[in-house]
């Protein structure tokens, strides 16, 4: 730890608490991630190893956050990873308005990119907007997590309430085998959030978790979900049959390309979900209005403090108003770019 300079607590995850440092002789700003081990005499395991191994080695990729280095320190070690801003919970939750349709797309896009990047290289994340961290205003990136043993997690105030709404249910069900799927699902959970600014399935605890669930999508059956009898904790509780409510009206106001999607993804069959590669081509990135730029998205600030001020382009004399001969491009402007369309 000697090689940083600890500039202050950003805030506690599940399993150590996370610095903003400096590093002394480069002066660049990190985020360090203190992990306490529960019995020092058994080191790190080594599944633990080989993941953070995995991680240090896999590419570069501009929607995914780089561990740079890890190192034994006290009775654990330390993550260092680069410092973000902030988190896309505290757009979501301090944005003074509410997002427009090509903000959604351009942060739907931005988090299909950096799953699809994940699945590529077999890791799962267990997505919850807290981990989807920026690093500039609009550039939205994926914290890793040590999966299996150790849980690590570059985001910060990490709280088990929150990625609770964000579980899949063979999770809550008390899967110990799992795929891809737990991430998908919870890509869904966040596509409704930012739709509906809220989340779709705020449960306090395991039990209401699933409540929450089953109300919105209906009372799974062996007959639209024939891998629930194999989940151990499926007969340990049982619900009242209810019928399905239709997503448009949980998140009414949607356009019908956007609550195709997410149907895609909140289904009870792991395999059946869409991946974040063929989301990526479905019509609702397709259709107006189109993805938002990440210079247009929100500048993410936390604790509620108002975001900065953006420097508003010039008005153009473009109007709706305007006679059409008056407003169109001359197409002789645009004849020596035509061999480029």
């Amino acid at each position: 730890m000697e090689q940083y300079s600890i500039q202050g607590r950003i805030g506690e995850g599940a399993h150590g608490i996370v610095f903003k440092a400096k590093h002394i002789e480069t002066g660049e700003t990190v985020a360090l991630k203190k992990v306490a081990l529960r019995r020092l005499e058994d080191g790190i395991p080594n599944q633990a190893l080989r993941e953070i191994k995995a991680l240090q080695e896999i590419e570069d990729n501009q929607y995914v956050v780089k561990l740079k280095d890890v190192f034994p320190h006290g009775t654990g070690f330390v993550l260092v990873f680069d410092f973000m801003l902030s988190d896309l919970s505290e757009v979501i939750r301090n944005h003074q308005r509410p997002l427009t349709p090509a903000q959604v797309k351009g942060y739907m896009m931005m988090l299909l990119k950096g799953v699809a990047f994940l699945h590529r290289n077999n890791i799962m994340h267990r997505v919850s907007p807290l981990a989807l961290i920026a690093e500039q205003p609009g550039e939205t990136e994926i914290g890793f997590v040590i999966l299996v043993l150790v849980c690590v997690c570059v985001c910060v105030c990490v709280c088990v309430c929150v990625f609770r709404w964000y579980r899949a249910p063979e999770l809550l069900y008390g899967a110990r085998k799992y795929d891809e799927g737990v991430d998908l699902w919870a890509v869904g959970c966040i596509f409704g959030e930012l739709l509906n600014s809220s989340p779709l399935f705020p449960g306090e605890n395991d039990i209401e978790q699933l409540c929450c669930v089953l109300r919105v999508l209906g009372t799974p059956t062996r007959d639209s979900w024939p891998e629930i009898a194999e989940l151990p904790d499926y007969n340990k509780i049982t619900f009242k049959e209810n019928p399905a409510i239709p997503l448009e009206e949980i998140v009414p106001d949607t356009p019908p390309q956007a609550i195709d999607l997410l149907y895609r993804f909140l289904v009870y069959p792991s395999r059946q979900r869409c991946s974040a590669k063929q989301a990526l081509l479905h019509p609702y990135f397709f259709t107006p209005p189109l993805p938002a730029h990440h210079s247009e998205l929100p500048i993410p600030h936390r604790g509620g403090h108002p975001p900065r001020q953006r420097h508003q382009a010039p008005p153009t004399d473009f109007s709706l108003d305007m006679p059409l001969q008056k407003s169109v491009v001359d197409p002789l402007l645009l004849q020596p770019h035509a061999s480029c369309l």
